[in-house]
This record gives structure tokens, C-alpha cells and sequence, in this order.
């Protein structure tokens, strides 16, 4: 799994399931309980929230770079954010806020690990209800823990551990982190330019647009981490794309494949243009409203349908492309084996799409 995650960069972890049907897809012998050690005893793995605002499962090694290339933002918005939140919602001053964080930080350095309500019984302010979207349809009362708890993990301060249910569940214990004094090390621009180049090593030819998405930088400290990486410039269908120096051999065409991808998988959401392997007239039934791609089936590098796990644990498909009879062969070969290999475990992606809940029935 940790190999997996360093030739993709990271995988999805929006959806915890994503992190481990993306690494079966890609293992010849996919063991669970060996994904679970990398990411919660050798921890050679860390679930972050980086690119685009999103959480991804990345090599512990690539970690700091990631934080420092992306992170480092996306931490500074969250305290700001989290800062009047506590202000507005709960009326907690500055001082309080910082007072209850150390308190925190100091029972769960005593627990060593613990979850967000172990936390609360030992620090009853973290108990404290915010109203959430108050006059709306969806307005509800959120304990500020969870906000709390985000802060110091987007900062790199604490780290989730193992969840307190299956490995798709998205309640995770904590433990303290020392990711934030590892990306310290690293200047904002020079990890963005190694980002950059992990990013079109695993994912090259790319164009600026691409690495943008992907990110979530701007358009400015897109085209500098470019330009340091030494990135040749190349004619794509859609534009300019680039490549690393060492990456300009012509590829040999591999045996015919078929892989059943979850959704969000990171091949699936490595580029922001997409037509040269998902046919545009396909968005709509593989894609939510707000873009979160659903479960797909691939055949030789393009996106040519869709599966879901039915409640009775078969894998149902559907092609909306014709791939010929060995490659559908091959797809009901690999949904036996997907069914197989998850046995009583139920998986329904988070974010639904057409095809997706049609398949469930």
C-alpha cells in the first residue's frame, strides 16, 4: 500500500473505503489488515487534509512537502475560520480558545491516543454546541471538538489514528503528530516545486490547468513550480502539457487491462481534463452535482462504465461502452473477485451518483 500511494502521490481519503479499494485495485494480493498496519502501527502512511482542501492518504516520508506545499494554507484558513466560529457561535475570546486547545494537546499527550469523546470527558469545554447553518433546512448543533480537532490536525499537530469502527468508517481516534516540525524544514516554494514533480512524474503529460485543479494553488505558483521541475513543454489534444526531463521515452503499449476503480479514486481525479479517457456524454451518470466521480470500470486507460456493491454483496455492473468479449470477460471476473475479496463488508461510496444508486437496486 505505501507503494501504491508513492506512485500516485496519495490516494483520496474524502472516503476512507477509497484509500483501501484503490490500493486492492492495484494489488495482486490486497490484504486489509496489512493496510491497516501501514497507516496505524508502522504509520509509513498519514491522512492529511492538502490538495484542494481535501483529505489524502500520503507516504509519511512525502508528508512534510505536502504540508508545506499545501497544507500550510489550508491551515492558516482553518484557524481564521475556526477562530470565528468559536467567537460568533460559542463566544469564546482568543485566550479561551488558546487555553482549551492546550488542555487538548495536554490530555492527549497524557491518553497517548483517544477519541473526540474521550477528549471531551477530559476537557468539558470541548463539549460546548455551536448551531450550525442557523434559519436553514439543515441547521443542527455540532459540538466544537470537531472544529477544534481539524485545526491542529490541518496544522500537523495531531494525527488520526485507527477508526473506532471498520475501515470505511470516518470516526477516528487521535494521536499527537510530528508532522508540523517536519515540514519546517521546508520553504513554501520548494515544495511546491517537489509536488510539482511528483505530481507529473505519476501523472505526466499534465497541463497547467491540470496541476491547478489538482492543488488548489494559484494559477502563479502553478506555473513556478512548473518551471522548477525543468518540465518540457509538449502538444496535447487540449493544449500545452508538460513533462519531467527524464520522462520523454515513447511508451510501450501494455497488455490489455480492465481495473473496477472506486469512487474518487485518484487516477479518476488526477486531471482536470478528462476527455482522453472519459467520454463527455458519460459525466452525468458517473459524476454527483458537485464533481465527485462515483465507482468505474476501466479498460485500456479509458472510463468505460460503472459498479456498486448491491446490499446482498454482488457487484453489479453496467458498460457504457462496448469493450468486445474478452474485456467483458475480464470485467465479470474482476466483480466476482472485488465481492470476494470484501466478503461481508458493505461499501457505499459518499458521495452517490446516478449509475452508482442504480446499481444498488
Amino acid at each position: 500500500m505505501p507503494d501504491v500511494a508513492q506512485a500516485l502521490v496519495g490516494l483520496h481519503a474524502t472516503d476512507p473505503s477509497t484509500v483501501f479499494l484503490a490500493a486492492a485495485a492495484r494489488t495482486s494480493a490486497p490484504d486489509i489488515a496489512a493496510m491497516e498496519e501501514a497507516l496505524y502501527e508502522e504509520r509509513t502512511l498519514e491522512r492529511m487534509l492538502c490538495m484542494r482542501r481535501t483529505m489524502f492518504v500520503v507516504p509519511t516520508a512525502l508528508a512534510p512537502v505536502i504540508e508545506a506545499s499545501t497544507g500550510r494554507a489550508i491551515a492558516a484558513k482553518e484557524r481564521a475560520a475556526c477562530a470565528v466560529y468559536l467567537r460568533d457561535g460559542a463566544g469564546w475570546s482568543a485566550q479561551r480558545y488558546a487555553a482549551v486547545e492546550e488542555d487538548l494537546l495536554e490530555a492527549l499527550a497524557a491518553r497517548g491516543e483517544a477519541g473526540a469523546a474521550q477528549l471531551a470527558a477530559d476537557v468539558p469545554a470541548l463539549r460546548e454546541q455551536v448551531t450550525v447553518a442557523p434559519g436553514k433546512p439543515y441547521e443542527r448543533r455540532q459540538a466544537v471538538s470537531s472544529r477544534i480537532l481539524r485545526v491542529l490536525a490541518a496544522e500537523g499537530r495531531i494525527r488520526r489514528g485507527r477508526p473506532t469502527g471498520t475501515f470505511n468508517s470516518n470516526q477516528f481516534r487521535w494521536t499527537l503528530s510530528p508532522l508540523a516540525d517536519a515540514a519546517e524544514a521546508w520553504e513554501t516554494g520548494a515544495a511546491q516545486a517537489e509536488l510539482a514533480r511528483r505530481y507529473l512524474a505519476a501523472f505526466g503529460p499534465a497541463t497547467t490547468e491540470d496541476l491547478k485543479w489538482w492543488t488548489g494553488w494559484t494559477l502563479t505558483d502553478t506555473r513556478k513550480a512548473i518551471a522548477a521541475t525543468g518540465a518540457v513543454s509538449i502538444g496535447l489534444d487540449d493544449g500545452t502539457g508538460y513533462l519531467l526531463p527524464d520522462d520523454l521515452e515513447p511508451v510501450t503499449t501494455p497488455e490489455p487491462w480492465v481495473a473496477l476503480l472506486p469512487g474518487l479514486d485518484p487516477t479518476a481525479m488526477g486531471w482536470r481534463q478528462r476527455d482522453f479517457h472519459l467520454d463527455p456524454a458519460h459525466v452525468g451518470e458517473l459524476y454527483d452535482r458537485n464533481g465527485n466521480i462515483g465507482p468505474t470500470i476501466w479498460a485500456d486507460g479509458r472510463i468505460i462504465g460503472a459498479w456498486a456493491q448491491h446490499p446482498s454483496g454482488r457487484i453489479n455492473t453496467h458498460l457504457l461502452t462496448d469493450p468486445g468479449p474478452g474485456a467483458r470477460r475480464a470485467v465479470d471476473a474482476r466483480a466476482q473477485a472485488l465481492a470476494t475479496w470484501l466478503g461481508d463488508l458493505r461499501i457505499t461510496p459518499h458521495y452517490r451518483t446516478p449509475l452508482e444508486r442504480r446499481l444498488t437496486q
